[in-house]
């Protein structure tokens, strides 16, 4: 196959049943209008909250987040579709099992559990279908925030003081208080865009953050928070040659109401909200990359990703967390951090379904 030329039948998956709906569906537009842009046939797969997935229909063949109204996949927003696992057959069928498309690559542009998390990574592997992003174990692991830190201090990534909670599993108030002190994040562990998140300052604010994360996810994950810090964020690209592409670190200068980047900041506030070539000390950018470049490696992960990171005001540098379908719009961190290195906001996209496509 000619890998800069050949035209693609590209599935694009948008919503879904996670609380980031409305920011996959942005994702997927962006992606979905991409690869439109350079010659692949595309099909809209919207994914309702409640895992129901429809063929969009042209007029909601755009759904993105515009003035503060987010977008939503609905029964009504397309024909009933359903992928076919049996690798022979047609991919995409009607209610009737007739054939309503052809697929070579599906590109699962949903955020959160259901679609980040491998499990329909896991239905793709069943229908022999290639796809873009990380396998199952991979997405799995990158999920969740407490099993990638445990992996990732195996390898000597240098990360902040943190607990993990199980489901359901009481939280002892005394301990986080002694153990990590204050202020602190408290995180969903399976859940992103900042969704569920609280900055605690006390020890009396724990019982209403640890309500607020559950209602997302009942595992948690308790961090340090740390002071003074700039935050960061490193994009990966796989090479056809199975090199990476690393861009230089950006960093985040949007903040929310509370002084940090949550989900208003990332989608409500500063169309810019990304310095893309700060002034860094000496080596520090270096580093970033290279951490980038091991946690991607340790994770297994494949194709692309976005490792989020702070740098100490000593200069010391420390992951944040690892996302294997970052946003992906074209104001997206990702592509606007590979803009810099003269990559168009369409390549990037081509690419990635053209690396899916030799599995």
């Amino acid at each position: 196959m000619n890998y800069h030329t050949d035209s693609l039948a590209v599935a694009v998956f948008m919503g879904g049943r996670s609380v980031e709906h409305p920011v996959s569906c942005t994702s997927g537009t962006g992606v979905a209008d991409a690869l439109t842009e350079v010659g692949h046939e595309v099909h809209r797969i919207g994914i309702t909250r409640e895992g129901a997935w429809v063929l969009l229909d042209k007029e909601h063949s755009r759904l993105v987040i515009s003035d503060g109204v987010m977008p939503e996949v609905t029964l009504d927003s397309g024909t009933p579709v359903r992928l076919s696992t049996d690798p022979a057959g047609p991919r995409l069928i009607d209610a009737q099992g007739r054939s309503v498309g052809h697929v070579d690559v599906a590109f699962p542009a949903l955020h959160g559990p259901w679609g980040e998390d491998g499990t329909i990574q896991g239905l793709f592997e069943m229908a022999s279908l290639p796809y873009v992003g990380s396998g199952v174990l991979s997405s799995s692991l990158c999920m969740d925030k407490g099993f990638t830190k445990r992996i990732l201090a195996a390898h000597s990534v240098n990360q902040g003081p943190y607990l993990a909670i199980g489901a359901h599993e009481e939280v002892d108030l005394d301990a986080v208080a002694q153990q990590l002190g204050f202020p602190l994040f408290l995180k969903p562990a399976r859940a992103g865009s900042s969704l569920g998140i609280s900055r605690v300052t006390s020890k009396d604010g724990l019982p209403d953050a640890i309500a607020k994360a559950r209602a997302v996810d009942d595992k948690l994950v308790l961090e340090s928070g740390f002071e003074g810090v700039r935050e960061v964020e490193v994009g990966v690209l796989e090479r056809f040659d199975g090199g990476l592409d690393i861009s230089y670190p950006l960093e985040v200068l949007e903040k929310g109401a509370e002084g940090w980047f949550d989900f208003d900041a990332k989608y409500l506030g500063s169309p810019e909200p990304f310095n893309l070539r700060p002034d860094f000390p000496e080596g520090v950018a270096e580093e970033l990359q290279e951490m980038a470049r091991t946690v991607f490696r340790a994770l297994d992960c494949r194709h692309f990703a976005r490792i989020d990171g702070f740098l100490a005001q000593d200069g010391s540098v420390y992951l944040n967390e690892i996302n294997t379908v970052p946003g992906l719009t074209p104001m997206s961190g990702v592509p606007q951090a590979f803009s810099k290195l003269g990559f168009a906001y369409t390549e990037i996209i081509d690419r990635l379904v053209r690396l899916a496509a030799r599995h």
